[in-house]
């Protein structure tokens, strides 16, 4: 095993940890994947009728709170026992979701079959299986690893979901797996202050939506709850910039609160709401000027499609922001400065 260690070589960038099977002999990937996963995930005996052939990549993220793993790997089943249990048990949860083949997972008591876009929670203190059913494909998730002790949930309540599907169909199921999805791209350009960010943001969605399973909200932190729902708030603006109504009393209304809390929601962030819709609204529109593919729409277009209202104001907010007309900015692309 020393000599599998010293060939691993993992590729770093920044605080993304990429390991491939790739750096060893394909003989030894197998036994080189089931040591890495000891030490990433957890000690599981594993099987695999892909041994001789094996391929794996593990993308590792250490968040603030939390440590993200977006997995591609050949078909497998894992296995871990009591005796793996007492031997070395980090205490941890992992929550995960399914982007590839169905996986069969048992944990206390429970078996459950999980498809692509599926989410379901383990932990280490349990005895487990799990197989990764061969689809003719490599399966492929995505799992947060959140320490026990760091959920901010009643002790043990957590273990009640342990091996069931867990419903995603909710605002916040729909922003985790979102979250979980999109994160190795999202995180591989990201600095580290965004990454920390996205990992506090990530860490609550999962705390907030393992709390909605076990009626237990109202224990969670002021902090987390906050930050949940402003990443929903998020998320709304996001998907509604278009909307020509989209504005503080709209996005209140939809979440249910006044706007004072609203504002109050925002204070101490880098920008106010409506300046954060403007941004983004500015932020697509000059996307789409420099998008030669829609040369053929007009300014008016454009500016309308994204939610101003008027063609002037647009191009008032458009050269306060980026010290250029729209007009010329486009011009600029099409064909150069003008002299």
């Amino acid at each position: 095993m020393s000599e599998l260690a010293s060939e691993e070589a993992p590729l770093v960038q920044e605080a993304v940890t990429t390991l491939s099977t790739e750096v060893v002999p394909a003989r030894e990937r197998f036994e080189w994947w089931m040591h890495r996963m000891r030490q990433d995930v957890m000690p599981t005996v594993m099987t695999s009728d892909h041994a001789d052939c094996f391929r794996g990549r593990a993308d590792v993220s250490d968040l603030s709170a939390s440590t993200v793993v977006a997995l591609t790997f050949s078909p497998l089943s894992a296995r871990r026992g009591p005796a793996l249990i007492r031997h070395h048990d980090p205490e941890d949860y992992h929550l995960f979701v399914v982007h590839g083949s169905p996986i069969r997972l048992e944990q206390s008591g429970n078996v459950t079959c999980l498809s692509a876009g599926d989410m379901a929670l383990f932990d280490t203190s349990h005895p487990l299986a799990a197989d990764f059913l061969d689809h003719g494909r490599q399966q492929r998730l995505t799992l947060m690893r959140m320490p026990r002790a760091s959920l901010p949930l009643p002790g043990g309540t957590a273990d009640r979901l342990l091996g069931n599907p867990l419903r995603t169909r909710t605002p916040t199921g729909a922003l985790l797996g979102q979250f979980l999805s999109g994160f190795r791209e999202n995180s591989a350009a990201a600095g580290s202050a965004e990454r920390h960010r996205l990992g506090r943001i990530g860490f609550d969605l999962a705390v907030t939506f393992l709390a909605s399973h076990i009626d237990a909200q109202h224990t969670l932190p002021v902090e987390t709850r906050e930050h949940e729902l402003r990443a929903r708030i998020d998320a709304f603006i996001e998907h509604n910039l278009g909307d020509q109504d989209l504005r503080p009393a709209t996005i209140a209304t939809h979440h249910r609160i006044s706007v004072r809390t609203l504002h109050q929601l925002f204070q101490g962030q880098p920008e106010t709401v409506s300046a954060m819709i403007r941004r983004r609204r500015l932020e697509r529109c000059k996307a789409d000027l420099l998008n030669l593919r829609l040369g053929h729409h007009t300014i008016g277009d454009i500016s309308t499609r994204w939610g101003f209202r008027h063609p002037a104001d647009f191009s008032r907010a458009f050269r306060a922001a980026y010290g250029v007309p729209p007009r010329d900015l486009r011009h600029q692309e099409c064909h150069g400065p003008r002299t």
